[in-house]
C-alpha cells in the first residue's frame, strides 16, 4: 500500500522546480570465480528471479515504472514534429549513388592545402592523415592504395597487413579485427590502384582503408556479433546496405571489427576473442561496444569505420580513444543487414580521425530505408557548406543548452573543466551563446533505455538462447539478459509512456536552443583506499581477471552512458569530438546532441570545436602511419 505514483502530464511539469538528484547505480562490481558464481545463481528459475528483482528494486525500476501512472501514450519508436530547415547547407539527395553524394560534399569542404601537409616539417604537433591526404597521395603518385614507390619501395596493404596481423598475435589477444583475409585486401587494393593508374577512380573514398564492426553484414566476412556462435544460424549473402555504399565508392574494407559481445556493454571487453586495447594506454578499455572500430581509427590503420550506436556504442569509444563518431537521427540510414535492424534506438554511424572525414563518410552511408521513408518523413539530408560565405555566421548565430548540474556530474573536473572551457572559446571566438537549459526525469530516461534496449535484444536472441546457443554466450551477456528477462510488458510499455513524455520535454528545450552540449562520458571512478577517495579514469583500467571471464560493472557502465541515452532513446542526432586530455594523458570527448535531422549543425558545430578550440592532438602509444610508413 502507498507505492502508487502519479505524475502530471508533461506540458503541466514546471521546470523551474525541476532538482538535479545525481545517480547511483547500485550493483556488484564482479569478475573471476564470484563473476561465475553470481552468474550461476542468476540464471537458476526463482533464485535468479530474487536477484535481479532486488537489483531492480536497489535501482528504482518499479517505483518508476510499474507503480507510476504515467499519462502520455506510448511511443513505440521515435516521432519528430516537423523542423525548421538548417542554414548555409547543401541537399543531398538520398536516392543519388553514394559516389555521387561525396563528391557533392567534397565540393562543400574548405579548401585543401597540400603544401601544408606534405611540408616534411617534423616539428609540428602530431596530426592524423586525412582521407584528402591519402587521395592527394594516390593522385599524386607518391602512393598507391596497394604499393608506394616513392617511400622506401614499400606495400601500403602490406604495412596494414603486417600491423594487424601483430594485433592478433599478441599475448593476452587483442585483435583489433577478428574477421580478416589479408588476400582480400591486396586484391581490393590492387583493384584501387588500377583505378588510379588508369585516371578513373570512383571517389575520393577510392582507397581508402575502412573497418565494419562485426553486427554489420560485410561479404564475404561472417557476421558474428563477437559471439562464438552467431555465423552459424545467420549466413551473410550481401553487403548491408551502408557497407555497399562504401564499396560503390571505392573504400577497401578490411574486416570485420572487434566488439563487446552482441553490443550489450560499453567497455569492448570481449572474452571469446581477446579485448581490443586502448591506443594511448594498452592497459585500459576503449570503450564499448564498437571497440574494434575506434581503436583500429585511433592507431592510425584506418581513416575510418562504421560501428553501431545503440546506447552510446559510437561515441563512448570514440570518446576514450580519441576520435570522432557521429550518431545520426533515427531512421537516416538504412539497417539493412545489421545484427539489430529490427530495434528503435541504434544506429549505423561513422568513426573517423577528423570531422571533415567523418561528414564524406556520413555522406556516402546515408539514406532511409523504404518503409521509415515512409513512417519517419525524413527531411532531406543535408551537410554544411563549409566554403559557404555565411558558414561562419551560421556558427556564431548557435543557441547552445547546457544543464550545469547535469554538466558537472562527473567524479573529477578534468572532464568538465575542459568541456567548459570549449563552451568559453566558442563564445569568444564565434559568439555562440549558451543558454542554461533543465533536463527533467533523467532516471526515468535511463530505465526507458534499459528497458527499451533489453527487451528488444532478449526478443531478437531468446529462439537461439533456448535452441543451446545462450550457454555459449559471455558471462557478461549472459548477466545482462537475466536482468532483461526480469523485464515485464508492463514495464515495456511504460517505458515508451516515458519515450514520448521525454521527448515532448526535448522538443521544448529545443525550441529555445539549437544544440545540447554535454561531456561525452562521465569519468570512471576507482576506490583507492579504505576511505572511498577517488581519482579520475576517463579510459577505464581491465582489471587481469576480466580477460578471461569478462566483468559485470554497471556502476562503470552507467558512468560512460551518463549523457549519451538521450539520442538513442529519443532518436537524436549526436556527435562526440576531442577536444583535450586530463591529467593522464586520456582523451577527453564533448558531445553535441541536435533537434531530428540535423545533423548539419552538430558536425558545422563540431568543425569549429575541431579547429579552433580542441587542444593539439597526442600520438597515441600504438600508432602506425600506413601512408608514408614512418
Amino acid at each position: 500500500m502507498g507505492n502508487k505514483r502519479v505524475m502530471l502530464p508533461a506540458s503541466e511539469v514546471d521546470l523551474t522546480a525541476v532538482k538535479y538528484i545525481p545517480e547511483n547505480i547500485q550493483a556488484p562490481h564482479l569478475t573471476g570465480f564470484w563473476f561465475k558464481f553470481f552468474l550461476n545463481l542468476a540464471e537458476v528459475p526463482g533464485i535468479g528471479s530474487l536477484i535481479m528483482n532486488r537489483l531492480k528494486n536497489d535501482n528504482k525500476f518499479d517505483e518508476k515504472l510499474k507503480y507510476t501512472v504515467i499519462p502520455e501514450s506510448p511511443m513505440f519508436k521515435p516521432e519528430f514534429p516537423p523542423q525548421e530547415p538548417e542554414p548555409a547547407v547543401v541537399n543531398i539527395e538520398e536516392d543519388a549513388k553514394p559516389e555521387d553524394r561525396v563528391e557533392l560534399t567534397l565540393k562543400c569542404l574548405p579548401e585543401y592545402d597540400p603544401a601544408s601537409n606534405w611540408s616534411g616539417d617534423t616539428t609540428a604537433s602530431f596530426r592524423y592523415w586525412k582521407i584528402r591526404d591519402y587521395a592527394y597521395a594516390y593522385r599524386s603518385k607518391f602512393t598507391t592504395p596497394l604499393m608506394a614507390r616513392h617511400f622506401y619501395g614499400c606495400l601500403v596493404a602490406e604495412r596494414f597487413i603486417s600491423a594487424i596481423e601483430e594485433f592478433n598475435n599478441k599475448n593476452p589477444a587483442a585483435p583489433l579485427l577478428i574477421s580478416f583475409d589479408p588476400d582480400e585486401v591486396r586484391k581490393q587494393a590492387a583493384a584501387s590502384t588500377q583505378r588510379f593508374e588508369q585516371g578513373n577512380p570512383l571517389s575520393i573514398l577510392d582507397g581508402i582503408f575502412m573497418a565494419i564492426k562485426d553486427d554489420i553484414d560485410c561479404y564475404s566476412h561472417p557476421s558474428k556479433g563477437a559471439t562464438a556462435w552467431m555465423h552459424e544460424v545467420r549466413e551473410v549473402k550481401k553487403d548491408a546496405v551502408s557497407v555497399s555504399r562504401l564499396r560503390s565508392c571505392g573504400a577497401i574494407l578490411v574486416g570485420k571489427a572487434n566488439m563487446h559481445e552482441l553490443g550489450l556493454g560499453t567497455t569492448g571487453n570481449n572474452a571469446n576473442y581477446g579485448t581490443t586495447r586502448n591506443p594511448h594506454d594498452p592497459d585500459r578499455y576503449t570503450g564499448g561496444s564498437s571497440s574494434g572500430p575506434a581503436a583500429i581509427v585511433a592507431s592510425g590503420l584506418c581513416s575510418a569505420a562504421l560501428g553501431t550506436d545503440g546506447g552510446g556504442s559510437i561515441r563512448i569509444p570514440s570518446s576514450l580513444c580519441g576520435v570522432v563518431g557521429l550518431k545520426s537521427t533515427y531512421g537516416r540510414t538504412d539497417m539493412t543487414g545489421s545484427l539489430c535492424d529490427d530495434g528503435t534506438v541504434a544506429i549505423i554511424g561513422p568513426i573517423a580521425t577528423t570531422v571533415e572525414d567523418t561528414i564524406l563518410v556520413y555522406a556516402a552511408i546515408l539514406g532511409s530505408s523504404p518503409a521509415d521513408r515512409i513512417s519517419l518523413r525524413p527531411s532531406l539530408p543535408c551537410v554544411p557548406n563549409f566554403s559557404s560565405q555565411v558558414s561562419l555566421p551560421s556558427v556564431e548565430s548557435l543557441r547552445l543548452g547546457k544543464y550545469t548540474e547535469w554538466f558537472n556530474d562527473v567524479f573529477s573536473t578534468d572532464i568538465s573543466d575542459k568541456c567548459g572551457n570549449v563552451l568559453s572559446r566558442l563564445s569568444e571566438k564565434h559568439g555562440c551563446k549558451t543558454v542554461e537549459i533543465v533536463i527533467p526525469e533523467l532516471h526515468e530516461m535511463r530505465l526507458a533505455h534499459v528497458v527499451s534496449i533489453g527487451s528488444e535484444a532478449l526478443c531478437t536472441l531468446n529462439p537461439d538462447c533456448y535452441d543451446g546457443k545462450g550457454e555459449r554466450l559471455t558471462y557478461d551477456t549472459r548477466t545482462n539478459l537475466a536482468l532483461f528477462r526480469s523485464f515485464t510488458a508492463t514495464d515495456y510499455v511504460a517505458a515508451q509512456r516515458l519515450r514520448r513524455r521525454l521527448m515532448y520535454f526535448h522538443m521544448e528545450i529545443f525550441k529555445r536552443v539549437d544544440i545540447i552540449v554535454t561531456p561525452t562520458t562521465g569519468n570512471v571512478p576507482k576506490l583507492i583506499s579504505a576511505t572511498s577517495v577517488f581519482f579520475s579514469m576517463t579510459a577505464p583500467i581491465i582489471p587481469p581477471g576480466a580477460l578471461k571471464v569478462g566483468e559485470t560493472n554497471l556502476q562503470v557502465t552507467g558512468n560512460l552512458m551518463r549523457f549519451i541515452i538521450t539520442a538513442n532513446l529519443l532518436g537524436l542526432p549526436a556527435v562526440t569530438v576531442p577536444v583535450g586530455y586530463d591529467k593522464q594523458g586520456l582523451p577527453i570527448g564533448i558531445q553535441l546532441i541536435g533537434r531530428p535531422w540535423c545533423e548539419a549543425s552538430i558536425l558545422r558545430l563540431a568543425a569549429a570545436i575541431e579547429e579552433t578550440c580542441a587542444e593539439p592532438k597526442k600520438k597515441p602509444l600504438q600508432y602506425y602511419d600506413i601512408l608514408k610508413g614512418n
